[in-house]
């Protein structure tokens, strides 16, 4: 079993296409894993990414997009292993990053959307 096994899932209120086009944008993945190298294993369009994952950890990583009512629900799953000793929790580290990704992604395809109100359009 990898030493980091962590799963995550943020409900955004947008189209799984929107959602989509933004985890597949390959600029964000540097800034938002500037220690990973990614190579997509499979690209699933609008149902997510899944990725090899080298660099400060090995192993696998992968975002599922899952429709929801009015929006996605994003499934984050990261399965690796640190190339080094870690001198953190790792999977605390990495727990608080996807956090930090996905909420932001959230803010910014929700915008001004008042809690509790459908999407528009």
């Amino acid at each position: 079993m990898p030493r980091v096994d962590l799963f995550d899932e943020t409900f955004i209120v947008a189209s799984a296409a929107r959602v989509a086009e933004q985890v597949g944008d390959r600029r964000r993945w540097r800034a938002w894993w500037p220690d990973l190298a990614l190579t997509v294993f499979q690209d699933r369009a609008e149902a997510g990414v899944r990725w090899n994952v080298t660099g400060a950890l090995v192993g696998s990583m992968e975002v599922w997009i899952e429709p929801w009512g009015d929006g996605v629900i994003l499934h984050y799953y990261l399965r690796a292993d640190p190339v080094r000793p870690a001198a953190r929790d790792e999977v605390q580290v990495r727990a608080l990053r996807a956090r930090q990704i996905f909420w932001r992604l959230k803010d910014d395809l929700e915008g001004d959307r008042p809690p509790g109100c459908g999407r528009s359009g």
